[in-house]
């Protein structure tokens, strides 16, 4: 199996001929969420072509023969998958075609076997040459202005998990609490299948008016993206991680709900880091609006640049890749 020197000096091709980057996936849309961001600033610097290769099962035997992951696509000349069950598969990529592999998420298996991994800090990677430590996990929102015309938040529900518990009755009253306070804004809010059963029956008891409900099972492919851009702030539980680095990457406020801690753990500990950092408003302190930090959290952006000044071939740039 070759490994491929990272940090290579980036020279501009002259050739017009774009890289074909395969995005293999497992098919779960935070996983598929994660590729395309980082496909999509791949396309911006750099004449690429993304192909989405789905994978089921278990790639070991393929990766151990060396066979190919997916006879119906072209050869990539980069390999990029997120999600355990895609490891195999990626290596059997990159051993099949000699190509280098970039995994996105802390692997099972050895570091040194992928020729890049993006890891977010919350999960403790080591420090090597060929990780990179982002906050929180890439993401395919971009961030913008602040849209002109009538105030509009966005809420977003998540659900119990290993890290929060649930909490129906509070979470709605301090909905309710946000609502009748500001008088002139409009609210959209979405949950999400890990929602309980009861949380938006007992919201709509409410009778909260400027209050709009959308299923996530309404919403089309593509909506979050959207919804966050028409935003003026977002209010987010904090239950999902990747949600609340969605809504900073956006660049609007950002707030989060009270739900209960289930311990101290590493994710309870980074949305308390992002709070402190002033990346985030926690509902207690929203008449208290942090000092946000200068600049913006883009990670997928930085990643794409990292990796195109790091990959041991040469890419044809077509935008600058200075921060």
């Amino acid at each position: 199996m070759r490994f491929f020197l990272l940090g290579a000096e980036l020279e501009q091709e002259t050739s017009a001929t774009p890289k074909r980057v395969w995005l293999i996936t497992d098919g779960k849309p935070g996983h598929l969420n994660q590729l395309r961001g980082l496909g999509q600033r791949l396309q911006h610097y750099a004449s690429v072509e993304l192909i989405e290769v789905p994978v089921q099962g278990s790639g070991w035997w393929c990766w151990l023969k060396g066979s190919n992951p997916c006879d119906a696509a072209a050869a990539p000349d980069l390999v990029i998958a997120a999600g355990s069950r895609t490891q195999p598969w990626l290596l059997a990529a990159r051993r099949h075609f000699n190509c280098p592999a970039v995994l996105l998420m802390r692997p099972f298996l050895p570091y040194g076997w992928f020729d890049a991994v993006i890891v977010p800090a919350h999960d403790q990677p080591p420090a090597r040459p060929n990780v990179l430590v982002t906050q929180g996990v890439v993401n395919a929102v971009q961030p913008g202005e602040s849209p002109a015309g009538a105030e509009q938040q966005l809420l977003l529900v998540g659900g119990e998990s290993r890290h929060y518990g649930w909490d129906s009755a509070a979470l709605a009253a301090q909905i309710q609490a946000l609502v009748m306070e500001a008088s002139g804004a409009e609210f959209v809010l979405s949950d999400s299948r890990r929602t309980p059963a009861d949380f938006i029956p007992r919201l709509q008891a409410c009778n909260l008016p400027r209050l709009k409900i959308l299923s996530h099972q309404q919403t089309p492919a593509g909506w979050l993206p959207r919804a966050m851009a028409d935003a003026h702030g977002i209010w987010v539980t904090p239950d999902s991680v990747s949600m609340v680095y969605e809504a900073i990457t956006s660049g609007r406020p950002t707030g989060i709900f009270n739900l209960p801690e289930s311990g101290c753990g590493r994710i309870v500990a980074g949305i308390e880091q992002l709070a402190q950092a002033g990346w985030l408003t926690r509902f207690d302190q929203r008449d208290q609006p942090p000092a946000r930090p200068a600049g913006q959290l883009w990670e997928a952006d930085r990643a794409a640049r990292w990796l195109l000044t790091r990959l041991p071939f040469h890419f044809n740039i077509r935008n600058p890749l200075q921060e």
